[in-house]
């Protein structure tokens, strides 16, 4: 009997001690899945503030109007010289075709109010027309040009027609505004000069291609070095360096650098690259120079843990066989862990391309219009692009830096995506 009593209380704590172990499980559950839906939640309100904020960047506010190619203000010596019609008043083209739609401007302050209905830049894109074709001189041709940037942002709902709630215009160009909209010789299109153009002090022409080329040309140079530097260094310290104390203090740096702050790479870049080899300020092979210095440790660790991961028997087969170690490493290990190291070298990149700080020392914060033709070119990243559009003030720029940071993340989820693709298809479970 009393041993019944003794395993029954043993039982009960048993029990009880099983309760509350799944009870604790039950709870860690809980918390876990707590965590993911927080963490789902903030990245949420985060995509959903970009996106609210920068769809509206990738139309534009256009107006069209029927240019007269006037070979009198183009061309009026007849010669087509290209200086002669770089230099041609298109401005006033684009005055003659709204004057003559609006016979109300018939003053100067009136010109004046009509020409500020239209992007600085719209000048631009005829002399473009004309240099391209010059057969146009003489011709009138219906175009579609830019409206400025607070026009644009009044038919997006960004402005107010009040003047006391912040509105810029004038009842004369209200009035203008809505005769052009109603008779849709004023509405939105496609906006080409987000994807096809550099920089621009004008918000309704900026574009980030520069930045993405000046990105592209940046992550090419950071590749072509990172990568190779980075595996060699890998292969060396996993498969032929010896275990001593002065490999463990490598092997302790590169984990290090791995987590030193991106800044200090950009005023190692400075000085190295800069003020030593006296390389150009602001071009794409400098930061990809100082972005080899950011993913460089990650490829390593990342190229290690693949080499690690490659099993044992595969190396002691391959050297049983007859196989020198440098053709055991060359033709059995590294075909074997190349699927992991090139998934840890496109996180790396992936990384480098989101960096701004080390390209801010290197000097590409500067304002540069033109796409770069080459890596040597000054240029700008799209992450530093996305800075200086955030630190203007104009309003039209904050729906673009949200497009831009648009564009950076739909290309670090393509990179990303490809690092998961090569991972799943050639992954092998031994």
């Amino acid at each position: 009997m009393v041993d019944q009593v003794r395993v029954s209380a043993i039982a009960e704590k048993v029990s009880a001690r099983l309760q509350r172990r799944y009870a604790i499980e039950k709870r860690f559950r809980l918390y876990g899945i707590t965590s993911i839906v927080v963490a789902l939640g903030f990245l949420a309100v985060l995509l959903i503030s970009i996106i609210s904020q920068g769809y509206t960047a990738f139309v534009q506010a256009e107006v069209q109007l029927p240019i007269t190619f006037d070979a009198t203000v183009i061309d009026p010596d007849g010669t087509h010289s290209k200086t002669a019609l770089s230099s041609a008043d298109y401005a006033s083209l684009i005055r003659t075709a709204l004057t003559a739609r609006f016979t109300d401007a018939d003053d100067r302050s009136g010109r004046r109010e009509l020409m500020a209905l239209v992007s600085q830049g719209a000048d631009l894109e005829i002399r473009k027309l004309v240099l391209d074709d010059p057969s146009v001189i003489g011709t009138t041709r219906t175009l579609w040009l830019p409206v400025a940037a607070s026009v644009d942002q009044l038919l997006k709902g960004h402005m107010s027609r009040d003047a006391d709630k912040g509105g810029q215009f004038t009842t004369r160009q209200l009035a203008w505004i809505d005769d052009l909209s109603a008779s849709g010789n004023l509405k939105a299109r496609f906006n080409k000069w987000l994807f096809t153009a550099g920089d621009s002090r004008q918000p309704e022409l900026a574009g980030v291609w520069g930045a993405v080329v000046g990105s592209f040309y940046s992550l090419v140079v950071t590749l072509a070095l990172s990568f190779p530097l980075g595996v060699a260094t890998a292969i060396y310290l996993e498969e032929f360096a010896t275990r001593n104390r002065w490999t463990d203090i490598i092997e302790v740096n590169i984990n290090n650098l791995a987590a030193v702050p991106s800044i200090v790479f950009g005023l190692l870049g400075l000085e190295i690259f800069l003020n030593v080899f006296n390389l150009p300020r602001s071009a794409p092979f400098v930061g990809g120079l100082a972005l080899t210095l950011v993913s460089l440790p990650t490829i390593i660790i990342a190229a290690r843990v693949a080499l690690k991961a490659v099993p044992p028997w595969i190396r002691e087969a391959a050297l049983g066989l007859g196989a020198s170690r440098l053709q055991m490493v060359m033709h059995h290990v590294l075909p074997l862990a190349m699927p992991g190291i090139l998934t840890g070298t496109i996180i790396g990149m992936a990384r480098a391309v989101g960096e701004s700080a080390p390209l801010l020392m290197i000097g590409m914060v500067a304002f540069i219009v033109d796409v770069p033709a080459s890596p040597m070119d000054p240029s700008t990243a799209l992450p530093v692009q996305i800075y200086l559009w955030a630190a203007s003030p104009e309003r039209a720029f904050v729906e673009r830096t949200s497009a831009a940071i648009i564009v950076l993340l739909c290309f670090l989820a393509l990179m990303n995506a490809t690092a998961i693709y090569l991972r799943k298809k050639f992954e092998r479970r031994w």
